[in-house]
């Protein structure tokens, strides 16, 4: 219960970061995709169907507020979410290579996925430009701000799953 509380607060946190804070700092005139990196981080965490569900909200939201197509990021985001979400069971917290890895592909998943159902579609083939002024710059920031970010995100976790354990055994004791 908490963690969907915990995941229900977070998307819309984190696309305010990204829609308000992080437009104000802009680097190359890309900012962090901290929706696919919220998305990644919670379908490790907690598996297919949560990082499925989180990418399909988070995705969502962009659609509704950025995109010309209800829908794309959503479907994309939640793709990606679903994918991480198998790598779940390799989640230990103290390796922090596997989760920057994830997140890394991941951005670059979205950034060509979008590029095919955006510009592809409609005859813009000029890749190497798309992907040189958009896609790796975006990468590159979103896995700088990943450091800062993906740290805090596992202490929340790590604090939630204690707790959560803690009151197991409270359970187990009265029992």
């Amino acid at each position: 219960m908490i963690q969907k509380i915990l995941i229900a607060i977070s998307i819309p946190f984190f696309f305010l970061l990204q829609a308000c804070v992080f437009t104000s700092l802009e680097l190359g005139n890309v900012i962090p995709n901290l929706m696919v990196l919220l998305v990644c981080v919670y379908g490790f965490f907690y598996g297919e169907k949560t990082g499925a569900v989180c990418g399909f909200f988070a995705g969502l939201l962009m659609d509704i507020f950025f995109s010309e197509m209800l829908g794309l990021n959503a479907l994309i985001i939640m793709f990606i979410g679903y994918i991480n979400g198998g790598f779940s069971g390799l989640f230990y917290a103290e390796d922090i290579r596997l989760p920057l890895i994830l997140i890394t592909l991941s951005d670059a998943t979205f950034g060509l996925m979008y590029y095919i159902f955006t510009f592809l579609m409609r005859g813009r083939l000029d890749f190497v430009n798309y992907s040189v002024n958009v896609i790796f710059p975006e990468i590159f920031y979103t896995l700088l701000v990943s450091l800062v970010i993906y740290p805090i995100l596992l202490g929340i976790d790590t604090l939630f799953r204690n707790y959560r354990i803690r009151k197991e055994r409270e359970r187990q004791q009265d029992v």
